[in-house]
Formats: structure tokens, sequence, C-alpha cells
């Protein structure tokens, strides 16, 4: 007799595939395939199949074979993500602007008078300028124009051109002066005020108008002046280029704008929580209300919505009246985003706060009976709901070689992070995070500004590498690693993805530390601090140095730098954590599907 264990999960369906020899299970293939819609709902059926075909494929049997399936108690858990950003930068009357073209011309610093470039002609000898040039000047022209006027005398101490022409300019001419190309909206560049335009040497950043105190020694600005400027000086830290530009009206601002607001509503209190505050602020507020019994969030924001529509989904699938739909974790994390600075003139984008939340709900009413009838039809193979997945887990965890009771297993996952503890007595506690590697996923696209969510993916899976030469690339640990043959041109001098034993190049502005730095504070901030959080709600008296093992299961398990970090944390309360190896054989995979077989010859557990 051949049975099969099928966990449903958020993410991924896996199978189980044994034969009952001696009244003992022998396993014989594991499958998996992709969860075919909601976990826990009626579209996982064409899952399920997938991933049983594939299980059947690798045992060489046919499907007549298989007797019995055996369906986790899959409860439908639906999390959501959403981002709120809780600052603005806003420039009025473009008064001061930060600008970072890929290829500035020239070097060094200028200040001086803006001018239109057809103006240099009136311009006196000894007069700072810095000319304005639009696109419909040609690159040779505008060279030959600022030429003659150093020729006569003027002090042209550099220039704002519209095209990406800074290069060709510089050239050209008989003096070195900083260039600021790419100025798009350069019919919005104030003419007659005074400039500031600063280029650094390739591979160094400005310095000048980087600095508050820079600027305000460049413009003598007032010290309320001063702090005015300290958003855009904060903006411009890292760019290779810059062009400030003052005016006597307007001001730069930093301002907050409306963020919502969460309503926690735990067994311990209500606490409702201004996102403008931050993550930490809304993390601890859940903790002092735990457990949680409903969040609200402020209608028509981006928490509203995200928190509605959780709640109508998971009543659509459950069919229940969204109304009694309980959301029951959140997680917040605090996120810096690129955003389009309002007021701007070439575009510029500044780095503001904003907060990402994820949210979940489990169903208490399930419709797995539903389930377990339709696939019974369709594959004509009997079907039974086996026990609780988090018992199931641990069963299958146990199959680690080294292992025993007591036990916590981490199951990562896509949508969530589950925890279960098992005592000495098989009893097992469990609960359910919201936050895993989708959270990961959309922070990672928010930080690097990426609107492909594939790639966003990619860059959470894999490590990245630097192509040096068409021999050798540099890893992001600094290690060189050397190639006999030529790498692809198209890689030279790109940050790449080491995907699968190719290199993948990144968009050309994503450096090596900035996406190593975004990945790696993504996980710490998701996994690392939900892991901690959730073995300190199934740990015995609530405390974490009663746990000696935890065994790390789940598709996020398999990530080549989360389970490390895990355990480098764990390992500040004495705990001994590691990736499961589940019978010995599949890694921290098909964790719940061999508990299920395990469940069904060995007893309730």
């Amino acid at each position: 007799m051949i049975i099969a264990g099928v966990d449903i999960g958020n993410s991924t369906t896996e199978i189980a595939l044994a034969r009952i020899v001696n009244n003992r299970p022998e396993f014989i293939a594991s499958g998996i395939a992709k969860t075919t819609g909601i976990k826990g709902t009626e579209d996982n059926i064409l899952g399920i199949r997938l991933a049983l075909e594939s299980a059947v494929k690798k045992a060489g049997i046919d499907m007549k074979e298989v007797k019995l399936l055996r369906l986790n108690e899959a409860t439908p858990v639906i999390s959501d993500v959403a981002m709120e950003a809780i600052t603005e930068t806003v420039i009025t009357e473009s008064t001061m602007i930060g600008h970072n073209p890929s290829t500035p011309g020239g070097v060094g610093v200028g200040v001086g008078i803006t001018t239109p470039i057809f103006g240099l002609n009136s311009r006196h000898p000894g007069e700072k300028v810095i000319p304005v040039i639009p696109k419909n000047v040609d690159f040779e022209d505008a060279a030959k124009m600022i030429n003659d006027a150093l020729l006569r005398g003027v002090d042209v101490q550099g220039a704002i051109v519209q095209k990406d022409d800074g290069v060709l300019i510089s050239n050209r001419l008989t003096k070195k002066i900083p260039i600021v190309d790419e100025v798009s909206l350069i019919e919005k560049v104030p003419l007659n005020m005074p400039a500031c335009i600063e280029v650094a040497e390739p591979g160094f950043t400005i310095k000048t108008l980087s600095n508050p105190y820079g600027i305000a020694s460049v413009f003598n600005l007032t010290p309320e002046e001063t702090k005015n400027i300290i958003p855009i000086a904060r903006a411009l830290i890292g760019n290779r280029s810059a062009v400030v530009i003052k005016t006597p009206r307007g001001d730069v601002k930093e301002r907050k704008i409306p963020a919502g607001q969460i309503k926690l509503k735990g067994r311990n209190g209500t606490l409702v929580v201004d996102l403008e505050e931050g993550a930490d602020k809304v993390m601890q507020a859940l903790e002092q209300v735990w457990p949680l019994v409903d969040v609200e969030g402020t209608p028509s924001t981006n928490v509203g919505g995200l928190i509605a529509r959780v709640k109508e989904v998971m009543g659509q699938v459950t069919y229940q009246d969204m109304r009694k739909i309980k959301i029951q974790d959140i997680l917040a994390v605090d996120v810096l985003v690129p955003q389009r600075v309002t007021g701007g003139i070439a575009e510029e984008f500044f780095t503001e706060d904003a907060v990402a939340v994820a949210a979940m709900v489990k169903s208490s009413k399930l419709p797995m009976e539903k389930i377990a009838e339709k696939v019974e039809r369709e594959l004509n193979i009997p079907v039974e709901i086996a026990g609780v997945e988090a018992n199931m887990a641990v069963l299958g965890a146990l199959t680690t070689p080294g292992t025993d009771v007591p036990v916590a297993v981490l199951d990562l996952g896509g949508g969530s992070t589950d925890a279960a503890f098992m005592n000495r007595k098989k009893e097992v506690v469990s609960i359910h995070m919201a936050g895993a590697g989708e959270m990961v996923n959309m922070i990672i696209a928010a930080e690097l500004g990426l609107s492909d969510r594939q790639l966003a993916e990619d860059i959470k899976r894999y490590p990245v590498a630097k192509v040096e030469s068409l021999f050798s690339i540099r890893m992001e640990d600094g290690t060189v690693r050397f190639f006999e043959k030529p790498l692809d041109p198209q890689t030279f001098a790109r940050v790449c993805l080491l995907k699968e034993g190719s290199l993948v190049p990144l968009p050309p502005d994503l450096q090596l530390e900035k996406v190593r730095q975004v990945r790696r504070k993504a996980k710490q901030k998701v996994f690392v601090s939900n892991a901690v959080r959730a073995l300190s709600k199934v740990a015995p008296s609530g405390n974490l140095r009663l746990i000696d093992f935890v065994i790390m299961v789940g598709g996020s398990a398999l990530d080549f730098e989360i389970p490390e970090m895990i355990s480098e944390a764990l390992a500040g309360y004495g705990i001994v954590a590691g990736r499961g190896e589940i019978r010995g054989s599949e890694g921290p995979r098909n964790a719940v599907a061999t508990g299920l077989v395990l469940s069904g010859w060995e007893g309730k557990p």
C-alpha cells in the first residue's frame, strides 16, 4: 500500500510518498509544486495534483497505486503587506535643488550667478557666472560660447546642462569647470541667482554640498536658513555631483505627511499608534496588548486599505462576513524609500522614511472538508484530513538525524513565520506570525527602487558580485574569483547576481554594497525579529532560554544566509539552532508532509 502526505503551504504544496512495508512506512519519493490559490481553499487542488504527479513520476509508479492521501489541516492564513511613506521633502519656488547625474563633467566646486548661455556676452570680466544650457544648444556651440567668455575674462565657475552633454562640453573647454547635466526641467532653474556646483573625482563623493555648514558657508546663510537646508544636505550624501541654487523666495521643507493610525485591540487593552511614530512604536504597543484580538486602520490610508483588503479576502475564501474576520498578528518595519521630490527640477529622488506593515488573519472555519471531497472525487483516491499542521511539522522535523524532544521548530515560509514547541510529553504549542519572504521582497524592491518583483526575489535569494575584468569577479565578501574562459562582455564592470551558475547583471545604478546592505537588513528585520518573537510565544513560561534546540524548516530555510542570521541571534539565548534535514535527505523541505505520513502509522502525536 502506498500513501501520500500532502502539505498545502502558503507558497508551495509538498508531497511525501511512502510504501507501507511490515506495517512501517518506507519513503520512496517527494514532490513539490507551487500552491495554486490561497492556502486552504478549493483553488489548491491543481497544485496538489501537480505535486502528486511529480512525486509519482519520481517513484516510477502509477497514480492508481496511491491508496490514501493525508491532507494537513491547512488553515487559511492570509498575509498582506503595504508601505506608507511618513516623510516628504518639498521644494517650493525651486529655491534649492540637489542633483546627481550619472556622468557629470569636470571636477571641483564652482560658485557664481546663474545666467542663460546666450547671456554670457553681456557679462563683464571678473564676474563669476554659471551658464544654464538648454537642450537646443549643441555641445560644441556651448563649449565655444564658454571659451569665448573665458577669453574675455568672465569667470565661468561651472555649467548646468539639460542634455547628457557634461563630458562632451568639458572635453572642449580651455578651463576645467564642474558641469552638472541631465537637468530635465531646466526651464525651472531660477536665473540671476547665486548657485554652487560641485563635482567630485570619479570614485569619490562631494563634501561641500552634502554638509549643511558647507552650504551655509557658500551662501552666507543664517542659523535658521542653515536649519532649513539640512534635508538637502542629507539627501546629497554619497552623491558624486550636485548643484544647489539659492533664491530669495521659498524654502525647502521636510514635512510629515499623515500616514494613518493603527488601533491595536488585545486581551490586555487597546492602544492607538500613529504610523509616523515608526515601526518600533507599533511593535512595542503590540507587545503591551498581546495576545492580539484585532486591528483597525485609518480609512483612506494604505494601512486602512491593507487591513480591509486582508479581511475582505479572508471573508471570501471562508464564506464569512468580513466584519467577523479578525487580524491575528502584524509586523511593522521601518524602511527608507526613494521618493520623487515635489517641486524638484531634475526629477530628484530623496530617501524618505516609510513603514512597511504585514498583517495576517487565521480562520477557525475551515473549508478543508470541501477540499478533501473534491480531491477525492477528481483524483479518485481516498482522502483523510490529518492532524494539526504544527504537530505534523514537529513530527517531520524530528526525522532530522540527531534530534529529540523537547524541541522547537521554526517554519520559515513565504507569507508567515510559524513556530511550534514539543515538550517531553509530546504536547505541542504553536503560533503563526505575520511577515516572511514576501515582506522581504517588498522591502528590497522599495529600498532599491525596483518595480520588478521577480528581480527583488532574485536579489533576496542570490549573492552579488562585481565583474572587475573579463576573467575575474569580486565577491561581496571581498574575495576574488577567477575564470578560465572570458565572461560575457555585457557583464563587464557591472554588479551581477550569482544565479545558478550564471552572472545576471543588475540595473547599472545599483551598487554592490547597497544591494548587500538592503538585502541583509530586510532579512534581519523580518526573519530574525520574527524568529525571536515567535519562539518567545511558544517557549515554556515565555522564556527563550528554556528552549535548547531549534530546527528550521520551510522554503526560506534554504536561503543562503537566513538560517545563519537566526542561529547567530539565538546563540545569545544559549539555543542550538540549525537547518533541518528531513528524513536525512530532503533538507529543510517536506517536514509537514513527512509528519502526515508518520502520524498515520505511529498514532497520534
